[in-house]
């Protein structure tokens, strides 16, 4: 069976452009020096703001570019494991989570050159360590209802319960905002924080976290979920979280500044990423140190 890269050979033939053999040798790179499989998983929504956030953020069309970079490789090796993404869908994050889980058997590293936020916090938190930088963010796995914060909507309802409850007058007050939701609203955000949490806890408890004992699991996993998972405690879901911090809640973070000659590498493949992003104005591309690559474009959002 063909890998997606492999048809796509064939169809565009033997060509290479500047930015694929650039791609490749900075990830041959990085793969001499950790000596475990490497995929980038990296989206252009910074790049490219008018495309369609569907198209750049975490959707079920990833599973294929990952699959195309898992084909054929030496799975014993690990994986280590570049994100640059916003987040996305939580049940295509939940997806990835355990394909990856699977294939590698829990043998992964996940490294924040900049930004995981969202649903790539999810997929970093699930792996044994986070490599970050300085300048590398983390952050809040809250689930969004539309534009809104999900367990914010749950606060807030909870608020005016308590409010009218106190003073039913109130309600005139409050009225014009709860004719806004629908039936289902609050039970539907209620189950997504709710499977947010599950994701974040299991995968904890199966990565980083396996070799701890039950009470100090029970511990981290508060001290992560309050961090994470509480608005009221990151105060927005665009909140970004630095190493210190993500490393102070109890996750195992390791820092990219102590050791050189992997962070030279590692932000040099970034910026070439960012690079062929303003050049290709692509939504996503997912590669390996093997070559493959699997590249995902959209039209401009409307």
């Amino acid at each position: 069976m063909a890998s997606w890269s492999e048809v796509l050979k064939e169809v565009n033939g033997e060509s290479e452009s500047r930015l694929d053999f650039l791609r490749k040798k900075y990830l041959k790179a990085i793969a001499s020096h950790t000596k475990r499989n490497v995929i980038s998983f990296y989206s252009g929504w910074l790049q490219v703001p008018e495309l369609s956030p569907y198209f750049v953020s975490i959707n079920d069309s990833d599973k294929t570019g990952l699959m195309n970079c898992c084909k054929g490789v030496d799975k014993a090796k690990g994986l280590d494991l570049i994100l640059h993404t916003p987040g996305g869908d939580l049940a295509a994050t939940e997806s990835i989570i355990d394909y990856l889980h699977s294939f590698y058997n829990g043998d992964i590293r996940a490294f924040v050159p900049q930004i995981a936020m969202s649903g790539g916090t999810l997929i970093a938190t699930a792996c044994k360590e986070i490599w970050m930088g300085r300048q590398s963010s983390i952050g809040p796995v809250d689930p969004q209802f539309g534009p809104l914060a999900a367990i914010g909507l749950l606060d807030e309802f909870e608020m005016i319960y308590k409010e009218i409850k106190q003073d039913p007058a109130k309600i005139s007050i409050w009225k014009p905002i709860l004719e806004k939701l629908g039936p289902t609203d609050i039970i539907r955000c209620k189950r997504a924080v709710e499977w947010s949490q599950e994701i974040l806890e299991t995968n904890l408890k199966r990565g980083m976290l396996k070799n701890s004992d039950s009470q100090e699991q029970k511990t981290k996993i508060k001290k992560i979920s309050d961090l994470l998972g509480q608005q009221k405690n990151s105060k927005a879901h665009a909140r970004h979280i630095n190493a210190d911090r993500a490393a102070s809640c109890g996750l195992t973070i390791k820092l990219l500044e102590d050791d050189n000659t992997l962070q030279d590498k590692v932000l040099s493949f970034h910026h070439l990423m960012c690079i062929t992003f303003d050049s290709l104005k692509a939504a996503k591309i997912i590669a390996n140190d093997s070559g493959a690559v699997y590249y995902l474009r959209s039209r401009p959002a409307k």
